[in-house]
């Protein structure tokens, strides 16, 4: 029998939360049975009124924590459910829960781990022309730094097989959409996009308050996550940069000392030494960082086993 959870984290959500509910299947191809729980972070208004009499699971957290904190206590809470794929969706409704069935069915033909359901960014009338370009360039840098093909990286749409659940790790406690994709590629995990669609907004983003903050957000989230699972390749990049400005320095000072003007420009191979140097020292920061993956990773090996063994029990 499979079993799909829709989990939906919630903050003060009492105007759209029943609408949202209301909206989401009864039935879905290839499953045998669906439950819904409502994250409950934290709200001060009739949220977890309104989700427990609609007949929703809830999970109360206590106070108020944030989406990412949500998000991974609802992976955990829908795992201990017995949860075979899980789908997160937001409170506001934003996302058809129509499409569900098309997020699942991957999974289902077991030619994913996970799906993220990718709206048409341009089609979106409340998105500014700004916001509509920012979320394009945005995702295309995720997809350069997560060697994926996701075409909307910040999409909170998804679907998760249980194999996939185990060994999601949500570290940020901004968001969960940007680690999950760096991490899934450097857990082996196959991850694919869908098209779907959006409903009429409801209400702004709560978590996009300022665009410029967003990205600041972000972009620290990604380049965090990128060192954390891919370290060497990260100051060995660096690496390599500061050893070919160095070279360069080096050429230039001896192309000046050939035509005769050497003493002119031994500034050329003071800066050479320091980026050599520097170079050097990244270089061994890129070795040892890659040992401490090899660590990083042997220890999560070791979380999965007890995560799955508890869940056993």
């Amino acid at each position: 029998m499979t079993k799909l959870i829709i989990q939906i984290p919630c903050y003060n959500e009492e105007e759209t939360l029943l609408t949202t509910l209301n909206d989401l299947p009864s039935s879905v191809a290839g499953i045998d049975k669906i439950e819904v729980l409502v994250i409950n972070d934290g709200s001060t208004d009739k949220s977890e009124e309104i989700a427990k009499n609609w007949g929703a699971k809830v999970l109360n957290i206590k106070p108020n924590k944030g989406l990412a904190n949500a998000f991974r206590s609802g992976l955990n809470e829908a795992l201990k459910l017995g949860a075979d794929i899980i789908v997160n969706t937001d409170a506001d409704n934003q996302y058809c829960a129509g499409d569900i069935e098309k997020i699942v069915k991957p999974i289902l033909e077991g030619n994913a781990d996970i799906v993220v359901g990718a709206r048409n960014i341009l089609s979106i009338k409340e998105f500014s022309p700004l916001k509509k370009i920012l979320q394009k360039i945005g995702s295309a840098v995720l997809r350069l730094f997560s060697s994926t093909k996701v075409e909307d990286a910040p999409s909170g749409f998804r679907a998760f097989s249980r194999h996939a659940a185990l060994r999601i790790n949500v570290f940020d406690n901004y968001t969960y959409t940007m680690e999950t994709l760096l991490q899934a590629n450097a857990k082996g995990l196959k991850v694919i996009s869908v098209p779907i669609r959006v409903n009429e907004q409801l209400r702004d983003s709560k978590l996009v308050k300022n665009i410029f903050d967003y990205i600041y957000k972000s972009m620290k989230t990604t380049i965090r996550m990128f060192i954390v699972y891919r370290p060497f390749r990260f100051f060995i990049t660096i690496a390599g940069l500061l050893a070919l400005a160095g070279l360069i320095l080096v050429l230039r000072f001896i192309y000046y000392f050939i035509l005769g003007y050497g003493n002119g420009h031994i500034q050329s191979l003071i800066f050479a030494a320091m980026f050599l140097i520097s170079a050097v020292q990244l270089g061994v920061i890129a070795i040892i960082s890659d040992l401490l993956s090899i660590n990083r990773k042997l220890a999560e090996d070791i979380q999965i086993r007890l995560k799955a063994l508890e869940l056993k029990q």
